[in-house]
């Protein structure tokens, strides 16, 4: 069964007011979204990995000592990243919830200390990728960053929180200021309930 493109979890302008405009996600998740969609089915059809789910592809195509991706992996982790991005974010107010408040104290001192760290992994990836807040294998919170498509998928850790820092996430909205759209990101954007469900 070929995958698709979900629906997003709000309307196109319920981020507006929060810094992503309905430009930026019609642009985002109905054509960029959706060619990793389209790219992604075409990628595997008529492969071994036709039928099988978005998490046994990546984790079957990704190659750590490869220079560049094959077209399976960066469509269909892309399309991954962006299944899980839109869910990360959300309208109206998302204060943190308190377990996930406290596991982000213990493993990083504070709260501020972490979107410190999250929006210098953000800022500091060259090119294009991602910031994620990870749940490692021993059970520790640790931020990363990948390259283009890469995510926590790809080394069995648990993606609780992802930042695109793409151009297409953010030039449109905050032309080449990606501080600027970090800093909004975890400001603003950021559903924190959801996060901490991932735990």
């Amino acid at each position: 069964m070929a995958f698709e493109l979900p629906d997003l979890p709000y309307s196109h302008d319920a981020l507006a007011d929060k810094g992503m405009s309905r430009e930026t996600l019609e642009y985002h998740h109905d054509i960029h979204h959706n060619a990793y969609v389209t790219n992604g089915n075409k990628a595997i059809e008529g492969t071994e990995w036709e039928g099988k789910s978005l998490e046994e592809i990546i984790k079957g195509t990704y190659d750590p000592n490869a220079v560049a991706q094959s077209g399976i992996f960066n469509n269909i982790s892309q399309l991954w990243n962006h299944n899980q991005f839109w869910e990360m974010m959300g309208p109206g107010e998302n204060p943190m919830p308190s377990e996930l408040e406290n596991a982000i104290k213990e493993n990083f001192d504070s709260v501020e200390e972490f979107k410190t760290q999250f929006a210098s992994a953000g800022g500091g990836q060259f090119g294009s990728g991602w910031a994620w807040l990870v749940k490692d294998t021993d059970g520790s919170l640790k931020i990363t960053s990948t390259e283009n498509g890469v995510n926590p998928v790809c080394f069995d850790q648990t993606a609780l929180l992802g930042c695109d820092v793409w151009e297409h996430s953010y030039y449109i909205d905050f032309r080449n200021k990606r501080p600027d759209y970090l800093k909004n990101f975890l400001d603003k954007l950021v559903n924190w309930e959801n996060v901490a469900s991932r735990m």
